[in-house]
């Protein structure tokens, strides 16, 4: 999630908007790795990882940690990526405190809400809570207006794996 998000927290930094990056460093030698690459540090850690972690751990992690964080710096957008348990941990955080959420990858569905487990309902978790929701291509505008999501809060972007890979090359 840090490859597909860091062009678009870069982007961000670049026009000004003042833009802070959260990590959770779950997968802190691959987050490492990433953030090397682009040459970015976050703003914030949590060092929520540890061993044998479960979901119900990990949920209730971030939530807290999260949720102490916005409460400090008051963002007034928060972007998540994906559909992990951390995405939507932390949605939901900004959710309690009425932060609106922008979602990244919006609208991937299968109709199963246990496969791929748990990120599909991880997905439809995060659709429901956010106010901006970013979709890699036109049938994720679809489920996602399926789903009764309005029309003017969805935007069909492209996929920012694809722009990490461009600036890779580049």
């Amino acid at each position: 999630d840090a490859l597909k998000l860091i062009p678009l927290y870069q982007l961000l930094k670049r026009t000004g908007i003042n833009t802070l990056l959260c990590a959770t460093h779950q997968h802190q030698k691959l987050l490492d790795e990433v953030l090397d690459l682009f040459q970015v540090k976050p703003d914030i850690t949590l060092d929520i990882m540890r061993e044998n972690q479960t979901l119900d751990y990990l949920t209730a992690a971030v939530l807290q940690k999260t949720s102490d964080y916005f409460s400090a710096v008051r963002p007034r957008l928060v972007i998540v990526q994906g559909d992990t348990t951390t995405s939507f941990a932390a949605a939901l955080a900004a959710f309690y405190l009425k932060i609106p959420v922008a979602h990244v990858e919006a609208g991937l569905r299968t109709g199963n809400m246990y496969s791929p487990f748990p990120e599909e309902i991880n997905r439809i978790f995060i659709g429901k809570i956010s106010s901006l929701h970013f979709a890699p291509t036109p049938i994720n505008v679809c489920n996602l207006l399926n789903e009764g999501m309005r029309a003017d809060k969805i935007f069909c972007v492209g996929n920012t794996v694809v722009d990490a890979l461009q600036q890779i090359l580049s």
